[in-house]
């Protein structure tokens, strides 16, 4: 099995790994709608008997239900899986989301994380996003202590420009950057991607498949009728005429994955891996079923040729 190293860390890391935010489970701000957990569960455990070895959730998905999922999922199993979280999104009591980057409320956050997700350190902690922004210092400079008091492992950024991950820096390294990447939201391979190279900052990408628009199963129908706490009712690349653009690419993708026998989304994250900024990438995974139609990620690549293809449809449609 092929990996690669994540920034300054020791972790060796399968191309893909497992995205824990649609497994939260619906009724919160930014939810998919309803999961089932013993779904969730089983995904895990597929996805890690093929081979992946690492896991990626955040203290707010589900407002703490991601974690506990994942730490039902991994009870008993030998050969643990590296586990990575992110603080910085906190809620109250009426379920409000906010941010907070002060070192209490991290602390606070660190605790809670480690509580739910059933395990004495963890692998990677990030910072979800720079909010508020006056705050990052100090939010930084509390991860590194948790570091240093061996709370978490490696610590990391979600979300983060090059000047904030500049700043960053000058107070401990950064591991790693978790920026959305993908033929649908290409952006950050311009400058921030280059960056993370100039400064051996690992790059872990989220939403290669754009939220599910990239599997080849997306439809308009499909879309409209998401439930209604499924934040994709209102995410842009889910409106017109977006929406109409983003299935046919799929529909590229999906020509493109009948040629090699693997599906649009494979060739979805395939397109990030090609990349050679980015480590690996994140996976949302469902059900068993869906490991399955992603899991040949792990080995498949696309060609320069399949990727000038690409890219040809995309300057076609600006």
């Amino acid at each position: 099995m092929t990996t690669k190293r994540l920034g300054n860390s020791d972790m060796e890391l399968t191309p893909i790994g497992i995205g824990a935010w649609a497994i939260g489970g619906g009724g919160w701000k930014f939810g998919w709608g309803p999961q089932d957990d013993a779904e969730s569960v089983a995904a895990i455990h597929a996805a890690l008997d093929h081979g992946v070895n690492w896991i990626d959730t955040a203290a707010v998905y589900g407002l703490g239900h991601s974690e506990e999922v994942v730490a039902r999922a991994l009870a008993g199993r030998g050969n643990r899986p590296y586990v990575f979280t992110k603080c910085s999104r906190v809620w109250d009591d009426a379920g409000e989301i906010g941010s907070s980057l002060t070192a209490d409320s991290i602390r606070r956050e660190c605790e809670g994380s480690l509580r739910r997700l059933a395990v004495d350190t963890i692998d990677l902690y990030q910072i979800h996003w720079p909010m508020p922004e006056p705050d990052v210092e100090e939010g930084w400079a509390t991860l590194a202590n948790l570091r240093e008091e061996g709370k978490v492992r490696w610590i990391g950024v979600s979300n983060f420009s090059e000047l904030q991950m500049e700043h960053c820096g000058a107070i401990a390294p950064v591991t790693s950057l978790q920026p959305p990447y993908s033929a649908i939201s290409p952006e950050v391979g311009q400058e921030t991607l280059p960056y993370c190279v100039q400064r051996g900052i690992g790059a872990i990408v989220y939403s290669p498949m754009k939220s599910g628009l990239l599997t080849g199963s997306m439809t308009k129908e499909r879309v409209a009728a998401f439930p209604s706490d499924d934040f994709r009712r209102n995410a842009l690349a889910f409106q017109e005429p977006n929406l109409s653009r983003n299935l046919k690419l799929a529909g590229l993708m999906q020509e493109i994955g009948v040629r090699h026998g693997r599906s649009a989304g494979e060739v979805a994250i395939a397109w990030t891996l090609h990349n050679p900024a980015v480590t690996a990438a994140i996976v949302g995974m469902r059900s068993a079923a869906q490991v399955e139609g992603v899991i040949g990620a792990m080995e498949f690549r696309l060609s320069d040729g399949e990727m000038d293809e690409i890219e040809a449809w995309r300057a076609s449609c600006v």
